[in-house]
């Protein structure tokens, strides 16, 4: 994750930056902009831009390309919808290239497997739920929260391992047995922390979670 520019060929950087700029600029057009006129959620908002700005700055690895941060793309996507969150993390990613922890060549790249993937596996996720699961707070933060954050997470190290290797940047069997499996920690991490905020936020903030519906998932009777 975070790619550097001199790992992938330039025909790939530009095919991704044009990729990414569409997803940006449906993003921004699709965004629930309404739902920021209230002062908490928009606080709530850059609070959550400026944590992801640090999270993604702190990041470990020993080879360019191969270092790994946590990502709260679930998080952002259960809070905020799908468009939101694509448009807070676009401005994340932004900002972590300015400081120089990613190569601006690479921002596509980066924002289609960061941001992009994980997001919207993440809401297909919650929809899938939503339509055929059970009504249920458990169900909510387990499934929505816990396992979407934690597959969200796994499913970003297979796609920049399918990335690099076909690329030529690292071998397959170097990222499969010397990357890929750090994805796991990392997605039980992922996971752990995802489940643990939407839990707080569901008891005691429920209005700053989109997605959730306390009518729903609180007061109905099985």
């Amino acid at each position: 994750m975070n790619f550097p520019d001199i790992l992938l060929p330039s025909t790939l950087l530009w095919v991704a930056n044009g990729l990414a700029l569409s997803v940006i600029a449906l993003a921004v057009r699709l965004a629930p902009w309404r739902m920021l006129q209230r002062p908490d959620l928009l606080n709530v908002c850059m609070g959550a831009a400026v944590a992801l700005m640090l999270v993604w700055s702190i990041k470990a690895g020993v080879r360019p390309g191969l270092d790994f941060h946590l990502l709260g793309c679930t998080l952002l996507t259960l809070m905020f919808g799908p468009w939101l969150a694509l448009t807070v993390l676009a401005i994340v990613l932004l900002a972590v290239t300015l400081s120089g922890a990613a190569g601006w060549a690479s921002l596509g790249i980066n924002f289609l497997l960061m941001a992009t993937l994980p997001v919207l596996l993440s809401h297909a996720i919650f929809r899938i739920a939503d339509a055929r699961l059970p009504n249920h707070l458990f169900v909510y933060i387990f499934v929505n929260a816990f396992f979407g954050a934690g597959l969200a997470m796994f499913s970003c190290g297979l796609a920049a391992v399918a990335v690099l290797s076909s690329a030529g940047a690292y071998s397959s069997s170097y990222l499969n047995t010397q990357y890929l499996p750090y994805f796991i920690l990392m997605g039980w991490s992922e996971a752990m922390l995802t489940g643990m905020l939407i839990t707080l936020l569901v008891v005691y903030r429920p209005g700053w979670v989109y997605t959730f519906n306390d009518e729903r998932y609180l007061k109905t009777k099985p």
